[in-house]
């Protein structure tokens, strides 16, 4: 991986001999204690966008607000199956939008550009596909699909439409993500050897016992609509508004929170993923009927590619933590490393580690040979901060930003649907590990099961 750093350096306009000495990314986070960071990104908005939301729960309620932050975009129309969410839209957003229980009457509108789609995993592939073939542009939450044998019908949809559409994991756009790319790059902490991934949460609401309406029944809910593309059921409240504990709609643990730390970790590194999946787990605390673990840990195999050298992640999730709810990314190098927030990369030095710069090696191996004897050095910090500034709009600003950007341009983003399932088949398939009880094989470059 070596080339591949000091190309990076060459964009910098340094050298491998001087870059050590020269006042730049590797002098930043040898000798600075705490640093701000920013981005340099204006969102020109020289054409109006008109959104419709598709699933105006939690999450989607969350991206359109985020949306509707930016300038010269509006919304039309809001699509959702529970009455109460309906009015409710009215209510944040206008009396003129048009409301309904059925997608398809949104899509055939000539007055919608591009699509939020926030429901339930299980919807996820169909409504994507069906807005791509629309003509409309797609801001699909996260995970992008259900299974893994649907990526590809959403990859193809989406090549042939010419839209833009992007995945809403939202980590991929923070300072954070792109400052530990920045630093993973130009060596600051060695080779990749071994990442780690932790999330943990101990709240009724965070465990996903949302809050069931008093109103919440077959009058006021599209049910049949609802499980049409999976098990036919009766009427049952808890897997309509806590859709996340069931399978048949929801992706557990590690479709919704592990696919956010495969995201950072892909985006990081340049990764297409693991080639070797495994996981354990068991439910120990919220047995409330549902049908996933409230702890989860996961095993995963990256094998060494022309991007990065192999190294392994681990990853945990815990709805069972006393200690309240935590999040990070740590990547450990050769040297160091990052642990990485959406805020904040904290840089972890091994003060002993041997320097590669070619001249520092000759000049030590010079040094041992006449038998002087070693000055003593000024050893750099061992850890250095660096957080974002406090302008920063965030993440889940800045990914809207990125998508609207490119719809205005022509452009591409970052998380589309090809990174978007490269992020989102390992979580996946961390299920079926667990659910089969067997390790899983995936090919990465090729996105298919072996």
């Amino acid at each position: 991986m070596k080339d591949n750093r000091r190309s990076f350096l060459k964009k910098l306009g340094l050298s491998t001999g001087v870059a050590a000495l020269a006042p730049s990314i590797m002098a930043e986070a040898n000798s600075i204690h705490k640093e701000y960071i920013s981005r340099e990104d204006s969102f020109v908005a020289d054409q109006p966008i008109r959104l419709a939301l598709i699933g105006a729960g939690i999450m989607g309620t969350e991206d359109t607000n985020t949306a509707l932050r930016h300038a010269n975009v509006s919304l039309v129309a809001v699509c959702d199956l529970y009455d109460g969410r309906l009015q409710s839209a009215k209510q944040k957003w206008g009396d003129h939008l048009f409301l309904t229980k059925d997608h398809k009457e949104i899509l055939k509108r000539s007055d919608v550009d591009a699509v939020i789609i926030g429901t339930p995993d299980s919807w996820h592939k169909q409504i994507s596909i069906d807005a791509l073939n629309a003509g409309k542009h797609v801001y699909c939450e996260k995970p992008m699909v259900h299974s893994v044998k649907e990526g590809q019908e959403v990859i193809d949809a989406w090549r042939k439409s010419g839209k833009v559409m992007v995945v809403g994991s939202q980590g991929i756009s923070s300072l954070g993500n792109e400052k530990a790319k920045e630093l993973l790059a130009a060596g600051v902490i060695g080779d990749i050897v071994y990442a780690e991934g932790f999330w943990a949460r101990m709240s009724p609401e965070g465990a996903w016992q949302y809050n069931v309406p008093a109103d919440g029944n077959e009058k006021t809910v599209d049910w049949k609509r609802y499980i049409s593309n999976t098990t036919q059921r009766d009427w049952d409240p808890l897997r309509f508004f806590r859709w996340r504990n069931y399978l048949d709609y929801g992706t557990g643990m590690s479709g919704d929170l592990f696919v956010h730390l495969f995201t950072s970790l892909h985006f990081i590194t340049n990764s297409k993923g693991p080639s070797k999946i495994a996981s354990l787990g068991g439910l120990r605390y919220w047995k409330d009927g549902r049908e996933v673990p409230d702890v989860l840990l996961g095993s995963f195999d990256y094998p060494e590619t022309p991007e990065h050298r192999g190294f392994n992640l681990s990853l945990r999730c815990n709805f069972v933590d006393g200690t309240s709810g935590t999040t990070y990314l740590r990547i450990v190098g050769t040297k160091g490393s990052m642990d990485v927030k959406w805020e904040e990369v904290v840089v972890k030095l091994n003060s002993n580690a041997e320097s590669d710069d070619p001249f520092m090696k000759e000049q030590a191996k010079l040094r041992a040979a006449s038998g002087e004897e070693e000055r003593a050095k000024i050893l750099p910090p061992r850890e250095t901060s660096y957080t974002a500034e406090r302008s920063w709009k965030g993440a889940h600003y800045d990914h809207f930003g990125k998508w609207f950007k490119a719809i205005r341009t022509g452009g591409s983003v970052e998380e589309d649907p090809i990174f978007g399932f490269r992020a989102a088949a390992p979580a996946l398939l961390c299920n079926d590990s667990y659910f089969q009880d067997k390790f899983i094989k995936w090919d990465p470059v090729n996105m298919k099961l072996i």
